[in-house]
């Protein structure tokens, strides 16, 4: 499969998706995937998730687009719906962040709607702020992709895998919607991430509690998935060791960043074209070697 080189720009350095006139990123009308009509899906699409907040989802996503985009392949970030600090700086949000790894303006990867100056999830973030309560299904259909659509699209999630994305659903309920190709879960990889990570496959392999709304369970996400653990420090025996078990034991496949983001790459890849890794390190999905990421259940966690 042929992939465009390099994340594409406008005339102002933004993707070439323009923005509507509520702020998010649309197709151009009477192209492919243009306003009215469904939306492109991108070649592969992969969500990051985390097993809470501030295990570095942005930071690790953002390497992950960097290396694609240098590698020559089209990509493009999503964040459904942003809480933050009003002090932070505006370069520091997450919209901002994705988008200086892919060219994008923040606008186009958070829709200024979303955006919600408290540092709260979401639902929550927008209550305090007086603003009307929203759904998953509404995150899940304002996402808006370039047109044509990039080789890898990323959507990062709020939070935690049960943190509320909404008032009606979580980051699963979330992702259950879309569908993923790659779930990519990021853990610190210091103590206590084995139960944050068991607890978060758990989440995401079960059935997904519907919330308030009267419609019953959701389906959950029959999607491979593969564990980042983030600030990874070789030199540390307990990050070696949690690295250790939860690939041996656990039967989890196992990224360490800073330093394998070329196999994490290799992942979201999939079959449009492998990443090399270093040696003996977890391999990319086949059709390049090394084992291929497990499914996961329809029911339970980890075997």
């Amino acid at each position: 499969m042929a992939v465009p080189s390099g994340p594409r720009t406008g005339p102002t350095g933004g993707s070439a998706a323009r923005t509507d006139a509520a702020g998010g990123s649309a197709a151009r009308t009477g192209e492919a995937g243009g306003v009215g009509r469904p939306q492109a899906r991108p070649g592969r699409l992969v969500l990051v998730v985390g097993t809470g907040t501030e295990v570095g989802k942005t930071w690790v996503s953002a390497a992950l687009l960097r290396h694609l985009a240098t590698a020559g392949h089209a990509v493009a970030a999503r964040k459904p719906a942003q809480s933050f600090d009003p002090a932070d700086p505006p370069a520091g949000t997450d919209a901002a962040v994705l988008g200086a790894a892919t060219g994008d303006a923040p606008e186009a990867v958070c829709p200024p709607a979303r955006w919600y100056p408290v540092a709260m999830a979401p639902p929550m973030a927008a209550d305090v702020l007086g603003r009307p309560p929203f759904t998953v299904a509404d995150l899940a259909a304002e996402l808006r992709w370039p047109d044509p659509p990039p080789a890898v699209g990323l959507v990062e999630t709020a939070g935690g895998v049960r943190s509320p994305q909404a008032d009606d659903g979580d980051a699963v309920a979330l992702g259950a919607l879309l569908r993923p190709d790659l779930v990519v879960l990021v853990a610190d990889a210091g103590l206590g991430t084995i139960n944050g990570v068991r607890l978060a496959v758990d989440a995401l392999s079960g059935p997904i509690p519907a919330g308030p709304v009267p419609a019953g369970p959701v389906p959950g996400m029959p999607a491979p998935l593969v564990v980042v653990l983030n600030r990874f420090d070789p030199a540390d025996d307990l990050h070696r060791r949690n690295r250790d078990w939860l690939a041996g034991r656990d039967g989890l496949p196992v990224v360490a960043t800073p330093g394998e983001e070329d196999v994490l790459a290799g992942w979201a890849l999939g079959p449009l074209g492998p990443a090399p890794g270093p040696p003996g390190a977890p391999g990319p999905p086949s059709p390049s070697p090394g084992p291929a990421p497990p499914e996961l259940p329809a029911e339970g966690g980890p075997a």
